[in-house]
This record gives C-alpha cells, sequence and structure tokens, in this order.
C-alpha cells in the first residue's frame, strides 16, 4: 500500500514541478526582457525626459520665461533620475515579449475558444494604456502646470500688492518681492510619471468590466444599479491620483466616468453574444421565456 501511494505522489508531483519548472522559464525570460529594455531606454533616458518636461517646458514659455530650467539638488538625483525613467519605460518596451510569455503560460490551460475569448484584450489592454498615457501627457499635463504655475503668477501679483511699501531708495525702482520657480527634476518627473500612469491605469476599466463580464462576475443591469457608487468611486479617485486642483479632478473624473459608461455597453455585447450562443446550443428556450414573462 506504501508503494502505491508513492506511486501516486509522484504521479501527482510530477506536473506540478513540471509547471514550476515552466514559470521559472517564463519569468527569467521576462526579467531578461525587462533588463534589456531598461538598458535601451537608459541610452535614450535623456531624450525620453526632455519629452516628459516638454509640458513644463511650453507652460514656463507662456508665462514669459524664454530659457526655463529644471535644477537637481544632489550629485545622485539627475542619475537616479535617468534610472527611473529607464525602468518604466524599460518596462513598456519589453510589455510585449512579457506578455507573450504570460500568454504562452496560460493558453496550454484554456480551450481554444477561450484563448480567442482573452487574445483580443491582451492586445487592447496595452493600446488603450498607450492612449490614458497620451492623453495625460498631452492634455492633462499642460493644464495641470498651467494651473499650478500660473497660479503661483498670479499669487505673486496680489501679494506684491498686498505687502506694505518699503521705503524707496532714490533711484531705485521698486519692484516688490519676486517669486520664481525653481523646478527639481526628480519633482517635475514625478508630477508627470503619475499622470500618464494614472491615466493608463485608469483606461484600462473597459477591458477589466468587459473580461468579468465574460466571466459572468458583473452584469449589464448590475453596473447601472451601481451607477451612483461609481460615480461616488470615481470622485475619490480622481482626488488621490491627482493634484489638489479641481480642473484636472474634474477631467480625470469625466473620463473614467465616460469609460464606465463605455463598459456598461462593452458588457451588454457580451450578454447579447452569450445569449445568441446559448439559443444556437439550444440551452434557451423562448417559449419559457414568453411563459415566464406572461407569469409575471
Amino acid at each position: 500500500m506504501a508503494g502505491i501511494a508513492d506511486d501516486e505522489i509522484d504521479d501527482t508531483s510530477a506536473p506540478l514541478i513540471e509547471h514550476l519548472a515552466e514559470l521559472r522559464t517564463r519569468l527569467i525570460r521576462a526579467v531578461i526582457a525587462f533588463l534589456i529594455g531598461m538598458i535601451i531606454c537608459f541610452g535614450f533616458a535623456e531624450f525620453i525626459l526632455d519629452f516628459l518636461v516638454a509640458p513644463i517646458e511650453q507652460t514656463l514659455r507662456d508665462l514669459g520665461d524664454p530659457d526655463p530650467k529644471l535644477q537637481f539638488t544632489s550629485p545622485q538625483e539627475y542619475f537616479f533620475t535617468l534610472i527611473r525613467i529607464s525602468m518604466v519605460f524599460g518596462l513598456a518596451l519589453s510589455f510585449p515579449v512579457i506578455a507573450h510569455q504570460m500568454w504562452r503560460f496560460v493558453a496550454p490551460g484554456l480551450y481554444r475558444n477561450e484563448q480567442n475569448a482573452f487574445l483580443p484584450f491582451l492586445i487592447a489592454s496595452p493600446v488603450l494604456f498607450i492612449i490614458g498615457a497620451s492623453f495625460a501627457h498631452f492634455v492633462v499635463t499642460p493644464l495641470a502646470m498651467a494651473f499650478f504655475l500660473g497660479f503661483a503668477d498670479v499669487a505673486s501679483v496680489f501679494s506684491n500688492l498686498l505687502i506694505a511699501s518699503p521705503p524707496v531708495v532714490e533711484g531705485a525702482e521698486d519692484t516688490g518681492i519676486d517669486i520664481v520657480f525653481f523646478g527639481k527634476v526628480n519633482e517635475s518627473l514625478d508630477i508627470t510619471l503619475k499622470f500618464i500612469v494614472a491615466f493608463g491605469l485608469c483606461f484600462q476599466l473597459p477591458v477589466l468590466l468587459t473580461l468579468m463580464g465574460k466571466a459572468g462576475l458583473v452584469s449589464a443591469d448590475g453596473l447601472r444599479a451601481t451607477r451612483k457608487y461609481a460615480v461616488v468611486g470615481i470622485l475619490v479617485l480622481a482626488a488621490i491620483v491627482t493634484p489638489p486642483d479641481v480642473v484636472t479632478q474634474i477631467i480625470l473624473f469625466t473620463v473614467v466616468y465616460m469609460l464606465y459608461e463605455i463598459s456598461i455597453q462593452l458588457v451588454v455585447i457580451v450578454e447579447r453574444k452569450r445569449e445568441a450562443q446559448l439559443r444556437a446550443d439550444g440551452y434557451y428556450d423562448d417559449e419559457d421565456e414568453e411563459a415566464d414573462k406572461s407569469t409575471s
């Protein structure tokens, strides 16, 4: 009996060991792809940094600064800023390889129809992330920078008007207190990356809810019924992931709420396809449905 039990244990443990070995191989390949992408992006990190801080530069020029500058206050700050950029964009560059490794590990455990259903979402996810990140960089970040830096410019004007005028020295011009923006590289980059990541993730909402709809975890009627709670949740999300300016929060709320409504329509399409498939397979009886409606 002990020998039989040992054989059964060996038979059941062998597939698990094979899966773990395959998972290790996929993870190693994903990590190697990430490191290669990070090294490649490090070579272009300065150009990427210029691209990321372009909204700040343009805003400063619009406010009258002919030669805008960003500074770093510690010897290692600029280097680690480039490393941070390399990690973020290296991950984005290597994502197709990482996603392919994930797919190769998961796909053998799925039926063909499940593979055909899941693959479009795997393609749509990075596309929507790029759309959200582009929207954040080209629309949201310039508006936020114009608000913050423009507000500081207006505040300096008011401070000059309210501060008591000091004794005027003959021959000197009284210009009040000058409030000048000396931006740090890492802090300015932090704001830009937060916008990019936040909007990129928020644009994943249709993918997430549609997948949950295909799995039967959510329904269109349920999403409509919880719409008021979703509005509150989106407002809280907008307050957390964006700086405390009303314009950016309104933009994020509007975009995410529109994505929520689009997700409801996508779930409706999924449910209609599921119902049509059930009718074709003979699991759905129209006569029973009409009888239920007449009795209700």
